[in-house]
């Protein structure tokens, strides 16, 4: 229906922190604030992620494969408990999470080559041996080639020679937020060379979907099948082998191109995996991106649907597996990275704290690469209440704006002050004056530059100063998980989740110290978590800053904020939706415990039978596809029939002016 309320029933994924549904991931930030026992649950359920314990606390060495791990659990054949788990992998799960240095591959030995010429004397030559096999099928200028009689040839090189020698290389920044340590979205289904991206991808969604507590079928029977939208994209493409990493390096790397490079390399592959393999959906796709604001992106596009009541249910996130050496140089070349050499001149330390390579708003060097996917499931208000769905927030507005002319398409701008003003202006008509200003907080952009540190503090206390509010709340996710570019922003409003959930702000734990040139005279950055349960939060703002001038803010309400404007719009059917809701909350709280222990389910419908294009049936009403519930049913009204009307009236009148007599 029109004005529908977009409602957040699922989210989930992965960032350097662990798992988002149930909020692990969100635990973990502020593992330290949490009650003993939430502690132990935390640590546990991220042992397992990493592959320190399987299942139910069972012993295993880390890196052995499952049967491995089964055989070496039974000759054991102990069992441990929680806290001896907590015990004896607490520190491994802690060093394991958030940033750190990079494990995928050595940043200080980077394979790489170098140019070279042998010489630059035209009447000089250089005499080499190689394989006969081995000659390129087109002979460089100036090679002459002589058959020898072990399978080799000898090569004369007159001229000047260029070369290619191998001469690895190092990174200059080499701390970035990862997946957890040994959690690898491969080991979980049947991955088929698929890029790491879109891994994340499929692991991500599937994580989003099982914490809605409700089976998928059920919430697809439930709406017609063009009202699922899926909007999801991956700003930086497949980097990796397998996508466009591997297109653009084979040649040059004297390898050749696959069938799968191009296609699975797209940017909007993630949003085509998840209808694919994970609904089956022949429903809205869209994949957009906004540089590093590009969640924000794919959520207005979803809340724009769903208010419109075009869509019913919208699964939205991205997915960015950026930690590679290529992009990371890249990075490094802008400045824009915080470097070994920058963190420990502001230390003055001879050794880079990689844990602390992130630091908004305090003392800074740059940005920190990361990995992340995040998704959240929405569904319009009537669906949500109708199927019993849990709650977690509401989405009612995302405003997206440009800079206007620019100096340096990198450099922040204006179109950030209309942006993150308006979404304050709406949380104010939406749920009033006193919750945004007494009961909200902000997740800023936070990048870690010090730039940014200046810029976006000074423009949110311009908005503060413009309606009047103080002690605002200012947390940056990104000193926990890095800047994780199209994903950032999600990162950002799930920690959000997390808050509303657990009355807790994240600290900005990776400074000491405001840097004094931050505004912060109606700010708070808390160095420190803050708890907020006895002035609990409504409204949080996410905002999100990237290059080329992609500015986006987001208003995110509460969980029990939402339940006061629900129990008003369907009073008389309220209490039926509460019961039903509980069987939903057991229903996730199952998937939880599985996931918890590594059996994360992965939805992956590759090799399922098609479906039978000749049973689809058309008619002047609508499409029947098979295996679909619903029909696609046509909207047959009208919505300019007010001007034809008009137009008619027109024409009738000139056709009586014109009537001879």
């Amino acid at each position: 229906m029109p004005n529908s309320l977009p409602v957040i029933v699922g989210f989930g994924g992965y960032s350097a922190a662990g798992r988002s549904s149930s909020h692990q991931a969100f635990r973990r930030m502020i593992l330290e604030s949490l009650p003993a026992d939430e502690q132990l649950e935390t640590v546990v359920s991220l042992a397992c992620l990493m592959g320190q314990v399987i299942k139910e606390g069972k012993d295993v060495e880390k890196g052995q494969d499952v049967e491995e791990q089964k055989a070496y659990r039974d000759q054991q054949g102990t069992e441990l408990s929680a806290a001896e788990v907590d015990q004896q992998f607490r520190q491994q799960v802690l060093d394991g999470t958030l940033i750190r240095k990079i494990e995928a591959f050595d940043p200080a030995n980077i394979p790489g080559h170098k140019k070279i010429s042998l010489t630059d004397e035209p009447d000089e030559t250089v005499q080499f041996r190689m394989l006969k096999r081995d000659l390129p099928k087109v002979l460089p200028e100036g090679w002459q080639v002589q058959d020898l009689e072990d399978g080799n040839v000898e090569v004369t090189a007159s001229g000047s020679s260029q070369y290619l020698v191998e001469s690895p290389y190092e990174l200059i920044a080499k701390a970035a937020g990862q997946l957890p340590s040994g959690f690898n979205p491969a080991d979980h289904y049947n991955s088929r060379f698929h890029p790491r991206s879109l891994q994340m991808a499929l692991i991500g969604a599937s994580d989003a979907v099982h914490s809605i507590g409700i089976p998928w079928d059920k919430v697809a029977a439930s709406v017609s099948p063009d009202e699922v939208g899926v909007y999801s994209s991956s700003v930086l493409s497949q980097m990796t082998e397998e996508g466009f990493g591997g297109l653009l390096q084979a040649r040059l790397r004297g390898g050749r191109t696959t069938a799968k490079q191009v296609p699975l390399g797209l940017n909007s592959m993630p949003a085509d995996f998840i209808n694919a393999y994970i609904l089956g959906s022949v429903g809205h796709t869209e994949a957009i991106t906004g540089a590093c604001a590009s969640f924000l992106y794919v959520l207005q596009a979803a809340v724009r649907d769903i208010r419109s009541g075009r869509r019913r249910v919208a699964i939205l996130g991205n997915a960015e597996a950026a930690v590679t050496p290529e992009v990371s140089e890249g990075f490094a070349n802008m400045s824009a990275l915080g470097s070994d050499e920058n963190l420990c001149k502001l230390d003055g330390s001879e050794t880079p704290d990689w844990r602390r390579a992130s630091r908004p708003f305090g003392h800074n060097c740059g940005f920190t690469l990361s990995e992340a996917t995040q998704y959240i499931v929405l569904m319009d208000d009537a669906l949500a209440i109708e199927l019993g769905a849990d709650i977690h927030g509401a989405v009612p507005e995302v405003f997206i704006n440009a800079d206007g002319v620019k100096k340096s398409i990198s450099a922040p701008g204006v179109g950030n002050y209309i942006s993150f003003s308006k979404a304050v202006a709406a949380a104010i008509t939406v749920v009033g004056e006193e919750s945004v200003k007494k009961h909200s907080f902000v997740h800023a952009h936070g990048s870690s530059t010090p730039a940014n540190r200046t810029t976006e503090s000074y423009l949110i206390e311009q908005v503060a100063c413009a309606f009047d509010i103080y002690d605002w709340p200012v947390t940056a996710t990104k000193s926990y998980v890095g800047h994780s570019l199209s994903t950032a922003s999600g990162d950002q409003l799930v920690s959000a989740l997390g808050t509303f959930k657990y009355q807790m702000i994240p600290g900005i734990k990776t400074i000491t110290e405001v840097a004094p040139d931050v505004s912060q005279e109606r700010l708070r950055f808390a160095l420190q978590d803050v708890d907020v349960s006895a002035n609990k939060m409504d409204v949080a703002f996410i905002n999100s800053k990237g290059f080329g001038g992609n500015n986006a803010t987001a208003v995110l309400l509460s969980p029990e904020k939402v339940e006061e404007m629900l129990a008003v719009r369907y009073a008389d059917g309220f209490n039926a939706y509460l019961a039903q809701r509980e069987i939903t909350r057991a229903a996730a709280a199952e998937y939880a415990t599985r996931a918890d222990a590594a059996q994360l389910d992965v939805i992956y419908r590759f090799g399922e039978p098609l479906i039978d294009e000749a049973g689809v049936t058309i008619s002047a009403k609508g499409v029947h596809i098979p295996g679909f519930a619903r029909d696609v049913i046509f909207d047959l009204e009208n919505p300019w029939q007010d001007m034809q009307q008009t137009a008619a009236v027109a024409e009738e009148q000139t056709d009586q002016l014109c009537v001879p007599g």
